[in-house]
């Protein structure tokens, strides 16, 4: 069966011995710049989708996972504390959640846990009472070796002791002007 001759693109030249193949005509000359016209068009109806898309708030999430799908509670708090540098504040709060545990329930019931400095790498702790502010200055090395094999190494750095504060400051109609509190009649 003898095949019809293919038209061949302009500048190519035909095989040796066979007969040379006429130049396309203009029908096949339209189909190419047809399917050409159709290329771009298709190029150019992508961008701007994509342009409209953008504008949107972005591509919208499909039928399967992508990095757009929202995330469970839990993940996205690990990935913000991780993405602004929270993990040793976040530790050491969880330390101040778990205090009874770290401590035991009786020192737990008379010392708390108040703020914790990142800067200085420094626990402020305050006690309800002298003797247990004492107590608690005499395990403070124990506790700074068992926190930071907690939290890791050099996390904390010192346990600063304080003691219980004074009354609280009342002010009536008793109260002489200028007076500091009640400590200002003692001396």
């Amino acid at each position: 069966m003898d095949r019809p001759a293919r038209p061949s693109t302009p500048g190519s030249s035909a095989a040796p011995g066979s007969s040379p193949v006429p130049e396309p005509s203009g029908v096949d000359l339209a189909r190419v710049a047809l399917r050409a016209a159709k290329e771009q068009a298709r190029a150019r109806g992508a961008a701007a989708q994509q342009k409209k898309q953008a504008r949107r708030g972005g591509l919208r999430s499909g039928a399967r996972a992508d990095g757009r799908d929202p995330l469970p509670l839990g993940a996205a708090i690990n990935r913000l504390i991780t993405e602004r540098g929270w993990e040793t504040p976040a530790a050491v709060g969880g330390v101040m959640g778990r205090w009874p545990q770290m401590v035991g329930p009786e020192v737990a019931q008379h010392c708390e846990p108040q703020r914790y400095d990142e800067d200085a790498r420094v626990l402020t702790v305050r006690c309800d009472s002298t003797a247990w502010a004492t107590q608690l200055r005499l395990l403070a090395p124990q506790l700074v070796a068992r926190l930071n094999a907690d939290l890791g190494q050099g996390t904390v750095k010192l346990i600063k002791v304080m003691g219980p504060g004074g009354p609280p400051r009342r002010y009536g109609p008793l109260r002489s002007p200028g007076s500091t509190g009640p400590g200002d009649t003692y001396g």
